[in-house]
């Protein structure tokens, strides 16, 4: 290998296709623009989902549903959960170590699905009717 004889690999380079340069180029005149309209335009397009001016179809297409921005602070925990949890004294720390509810969680509620067993004190959570009825008939407390 010598000096004069380097060279980029094979497809490093590419030229950039000067258009509008005569004839002779292959590109010349239209230069690929097709004829007249708007798309031939300097500075003549449109925004993403324009339509030429009928109504585009995000505005045709109804309205539908409601995405709460809430959902993430949000969380449920089943009695089954509690049943499985070995602690007796839960609060939102402990159901968050156990990984029973997403870090984000600030108000947790808890219902009755499942069967709860064994004595259990509820710190600073919410409880159904259902599930309060439940930890009391156990011998627990909700406060």
């Amino acid at each position: 290998m010598e000096l004069n004889t380097i060279q980029p690999a094979d497809g490093a380079k590419h030229y950039k296709r000067r258009v509008g340069r005569g004839i002779g180029s292959g590109i010349g005149k239209t230069a690929g623009r097709g004829h007249k309209g708007q798309k031939s335009r300097s500075g003549g397009f449109h925004k993403v989902g324009f339509e030429g001016g009928q109504m585009p179809l995000q505005r045709r297409l109804p309205k539908r549903g409601f995405k709460s921005m809430a959902t993430p602070f949000k969380a449920e925990v089943r009695l089954s959960e509690l049943e499985q949890l070995p602690v007796t004294e839960i609060d939102i720390l402990v159901l968050k170590q156990a990984g029973v509810i997403g870090e984000l969680a600030r108000v947790v509620r808890v219902i009755l699905s499942g069967e709860l067993t064994r004595k259990v004190n509820l710190k600073g959570l919410i409880a159904t009717k259902g599930a309060k009825a439940a930890i009391e008939a156990v011998g627990g407390t909700v406060a």
